[in-house]
């Protein structure tokens, strides 16, 4: 696991090419539930493993909320306190199942300047677990904006 940035990085210093320091998620039956029911989603494949596999699900599996949730937590984990996240445009693919793990892992990407001309940076990220990947996506960020602003 990974600890939270106690001070935020600045624009100037991240680089294209920097690469965020992994995350890693174990996935309990607790946190599945818990998290589906706190963004009320009360849909039963999130909760009851008997009605999950009636649909053809071998378990309860994780929000797509939950999954949104959690991308941002590592990117602000990573970058600090003060970051603003702008958008956050994600995918899902393989089922988060109990049991397992998802890793979190990023890559800086870009570093547009928004039509206001606010800097940004644009992180590529990738949440990972057994069965390959559970989510895939981009985060587009305002830092603080350092010296190089």
């Amino acid at each position: 696991m990974t600890t939270a940035n106690p001070a935020s990085l600045t624009h100037a210093e991240v680089s294209v090419g920097d690469e965020l320091p992994p995350l890693v998620l174990p996935l309990t039956r607790t946190l599945i539930v818990a998290t589906a029911l706190a963004t009320r989603d009360f849909q039963d494949v999130h909760h009851d493993p008997q009605l999950a596999a009636d649909k053809g699900s071998p378990d309860i599996f994780m929000n797509i909320l939950t999954s949104n949730g959690l991308v941002g937590r590592y990117i602000t984990d990573w970058a600090g306190p003060e970051t603003e996240l702008r958008k956050v445009a994600i995918r899902l693919g393989a089922p988060n199942y109990p049991g397992d793990t998802m890793t979190l892992t990023g890559t800086v990407t870009a570093k547009p300047t928004a039509e206001d001309g606010t800097p940004l940076v644009e992180i590529a990220v990738v949440g990972a677990n057994k069965l390959g990947n559970h989510v895939t996506g981009t985060v587009t960020v305002k830092l603080p904006e350092g010296a190089d602003a």
